[in-house]
């Protein structure tokens, strides 16, 4: 069995969690999500905490086990709390705003780059070039913002590029001189 997988997950008050022929759909207060999930895996409500179950102890289903676990964690604190990511854009010129449902980026480059915000998400600047993606899925959340910082990464001499707020970049020195 997974050590991960063994452990409940508890189900807050106003959180409602069906499965139905391998889909879990979980609902609360910020939305519904809902997941397929392998049926070598067991997922049974017993009051206020969501079990899991393997059915053998194969290698790949023990891997399930952790995985689907995680998930349903995730999905539960999504549609209570939501998920949301900080990015900070840095250099000389650099900016983005929200413009309907488009991020409109200047980052250095000849043309604008824009980027299409999926369904789910809400995202916000403010003027000091910092970018809030939030949503109730973890994954999309994780994601557009990997997209975003593909753009421009941040770079090590200068510090100029897309990072995310609680990353740490290594600055390094430049080159000297000849002597």
């Amino acid at each position: 069995m997974s050590k991960v997988g063994k452990l409940p997950v508890a189900i807050p008050a106003g959180v409602t969690i069906n499965t139905d022929n391998g889909v879990i759909s979980v609902k609360g207060p910020k939305g519904e999500l809902k997941q397929n999930y392998h049926q070598e895996i067991e997922i049974k409500v017993e009051g206020t905490n969501v079990v899991l179950t393997t059915k053998d102890s194969s290698k790949q289903t023990n891997a399930y086990h952790g995985l689907y676990r995680s998930l349903i964690s995730n999905m539960v604190k999504g549609v209570t709390d939501g998920f949301s990511k900080t990015m900070v854009i840095n250099g000389v010129g650099y900016r983005a705003e929200v413009k309907g449902k488009e991020l409109v980026m200047n980052l250095g480059y000849s043309s604008d780059y824009i980027a299409i915000i999926p369904e789910g998400l809400t995202v916000t600047t403010t003027p000091d070039g910092k970018v809030t993606v939030a949503g109730i899925d973890k994954q999309l959340v994780g994601e557009f913002c990997s997209q975003i910082r593909k753009l421009r990464k941040p770079e090590p001499y200068k510090g100029k590029g897309i990072r995310y707020e609680d990353e740490v970049i290594r600055r390094k020195v430049g080159k000297t001189g000849v002597k």
